[in-house]
This record gives C-alpha cells, sequence and structure tokens, in this order.
C-alpha cells in the first residue's frame, strides 16, 4: 500500500500547501516530506511510515487545510497507459486496490495552463471507465469511497481514494459556477464560492435567511452587496465608489460613500462582509473587531496576500483574529480557504457557535 496523498491546489501556490499540510499533518503525528514543482496546481505528501487510507482520513479534515482544494490518497502511479484502450488498465488498477468505489468516478487534472489540455481526455473516458468498473463489479453504491484518476499526461495517471465524508464534492476541488446575469461584476462568484465551500448546507439556510441583515465593506461595484440581496438580505453597502443601479433599485441596499474603517452600524447586523484592498493583518483585525463588539454576527473576509511568505501570513492573521474574539469571550468558528475565484488572497469566514 503505497503512503502518498496527492492535493491539488491553485498553481503557483504549491509552496503554501506543501508547507501547510507538513505542519497539520505533523500535529497528528504523522511525518513526511513533499514533492511539489512550481505552477504545476498539485503537491505530492509522501508519510515517512506506511499508514492506511482510513488512518489519515481520520486524523485529518479537508477543510481544515486553506491551500488544498482537493486530494485523494494514492493507490497507484499508472504510466504508459496504451493510447488505444486506457479504460481497461486503469479499470484493472483500481480493482487491484482492493476497496469497493462510488458510481460517481472523479476523473481529474490539475487545474494548471499544462495540464487543461487533458480535461476532454477525462470527459472521454468517464463512461468506458465505468463499463469496465461495472464488469469488474468493483463499482457500490453503498462504498464510501470514491475513486480519483488524475491525468498529468495522456499516457500517466494517478489512481487513489478519498471518502465522501472527508473530500470535496467537486472533482479537482473547482466548483462549476456560472456568472449570474445580474451580477455586477466577477467578484460575485468569490462570495457564492465561499458560502458554498465555507459552510454547511445547515448552516446556510440558517444564517442566509431573508430579512436578515448585513453591511459590505468595500462594496463597490456590487458583486458580495449582489449575493446577499439575491437571498433578500438588506445591505449597507460602503465605499466612494459607485453601486450597480439595479442593486439600488432593489429597495435592499443603502449606500454609503464612508471609510470602510471608520464606519460603525447604528445597530448590530447579521453579517460583514468585506473585499476591502488593504493590508491582510489590519483587514483580519477590522472584521475580528466586528464579531468581537457585537456589531455583526458572522464574517466573511478576502485577505490580499503579499508577494512574499504568504503562508505566514495567513497564519498570522488568523492568529491574531483568534486572540481578538477570545479576549471579548467570544465563541465562534473560523474556516478559512483559497478559493478558485480568489486570485493571491484567502478567504475566511466566522460563525457564532450555538
Amino acid at each position: 500500500m503505497s503512503s502518498t496523498v496527492f492535493l491539488y491546489c491553485r498553481p503557483g501556490f504549491e509552496g503554501e500547501c506543501a508547507a501547510e499540510i507538513i505542519d497539520q499533518a505533523g500535529v497528528v503525528g504523522l511525518q513526511g516530506f513533499c514533492k511539489a514543482k512550481p505552477a504545476t496546481g498539485y503537491v505530492l505528501f509522501q508519510l515517512a511510515d506506511e499508514i492506511t487510507p482510513t488512518v489519515w482520513f481520520d486524523k485529518l479534515r479537508l477543510p481544515d487545510l486553506i491551500f488544498t482544494r482537493q486530494w485523494f490518497f494514492v493507490s497507484t502511479l499508472c504510466e504508459q497507459l496504451p493510447l488505444t484502450d486506457r479504460a481497461t488498465p486503469l479499470a484493472q488498477a483500481v480493482a487491484e486496490g482492493g476497496l469497493k468505489v462510488l458510481p460517481e468516478l472523479f476523473l481529474e487534472t490539475p487545474d494548471s495552463d499544462e495540464h487543461k489540455t487533458l480535461s476532454p481526455l477525462c470527459q472521454a473516458l468517464q463512461g468506458p471507465l465505468a463499463q469496465r468498473l461495472r464488469a469488474r463489479q468493483v463499482l457500490d453504491e453503498a462504498s464510501p469511497w470514491r475513486i480519483h484518476i488524475c491525468f498529468l499526461a495522456t499516457d500517466k495517471a494517478y489512481v487513489g481514494w478519498s471518502p465522501q465524508y472527508n473530500n470535496s464534492t467537486w472533482r479537482g476541488g473547482v466548483p462549476r459556477l456560472r456568472a449570474p446575469a445580474g451580477a455586477p461584476s466577477r467578484s460575485a462568484l468569490k462570495l457564492e464560492e465561499a458560502f458554498l465551500t465555507l459552510m454547511s448546507e445547515d448552516e446556510r439556510a440558517r444564517w442566509l435567511q431573508p430579512g436578515m441583515s448585513a453591511v459590505d465593506l468595500g462594496a463597490s461595484p456590487g458583486g458580495w452587496t449582489y449575493q446577499l440581496v439575491r437571498r433578500h438580505i438588506r445591505v449597507t453597502a460602503i465605499d466612494n465608489g459607485a453601486i450597480a443601479p439595479a442593486l439600488m433599485e432593489s429597495g435592499l441596499v443603502e449606500h454609503l460613500r464612508v471609510d470602510g474603517f471608520s464606519y460603525r452600524p447604528p445597530k448590530p447586523v447579521t453579517w460583514l462582509v468585506c473585499d476591502i484592498v488593504e493590508q491582510p493583518i489590519r483587514t483580519a483585525e477590522l472584521v475580528a473587531r466586528w464579531v468581537a463588539q457585537g456589531w455583526c454576527q458572522g464574517g466573511v473576509v478576502n485577505l490580499k496576500l503579499p508577494m512574499k511568505k504568504r503562508y505566514a501570513e495567513v497564519q498570522r492573521c488568523i492568529a491574531r483574529m483568534q486572540e481578538i474574539l477570545a479576549a471579548a469571550g467570544v465563541r465562534c468558528t473560523l474556516r478559512g480557504k483559497q478559493l478558485y475565484h480568489d486570485r493571491d488572497e484567502v478567504t475566511l469566514c466566522i460563525l457564532p457557535l450555538q
């Protein structure tokens, strides 16, 4: 049994992904080293000791990792696949792994320019591979395991597993979201992904209800405000720039041209969302203080990362936010992820504990 974990990340952030998984694995007593090539969109974590997939997934949780989008425990590396029939040896490799797998097959590639050209191959193999796995009686609707086949070349693919309870529901960890026709900017997708990634279905039902109130700091032109308004949440949009006319016509938006760092709400709101272009530590402290002071119940903030020491800066911001919240006696959960729609950024979500 191989003891290697394949981790998908944003191209250009392989170093941050590697540093984080080494740290987090070390906390739970799993030692190892990473193999990472810049701009490839993935990292391989090689464990020092041989373990089973169950041990790995019981000790570590994907939602706790900021720079890893998706992961799987490697079963084997298939190389020199025959170009006339890749499905047969891949099905054999899956069967030899010894685990029943879900009928939903994840044929994937890293999200890099080098590998995106392999996406049509993944789509073309979906049907033939499922047919061969069915013939081998490997597919099982009741299985907790999902199969991952990650192509790095037309004749080379990693095969492995992840459990339903501890992976991303999207191939490669990338949600396929379409920009809404009425959204004033593509930043609307960033908040949509944050809600889907950083909140459970139950939390979204509880905390994104019509009639709630929110403040959007750095709102112009209104991409994040749009996501709140479409959920019938009243928004105070704070920005010296303009807000899209359609949002103002909704009757749910008040636009104030004031400084986002000095603004204070006249009464507490449910949500604070913040996408201000500023030093990440300053933005992190701002949002944490809003929650600590009771000006809002929860928040989503986008942190713009520096060019260097990005992982260290994220750790510093999270530690500072936790310090502010703890000093105020606020019990909450703080989650983060470098989203697909982020760039040199990470997005954090604070939710109160009930």
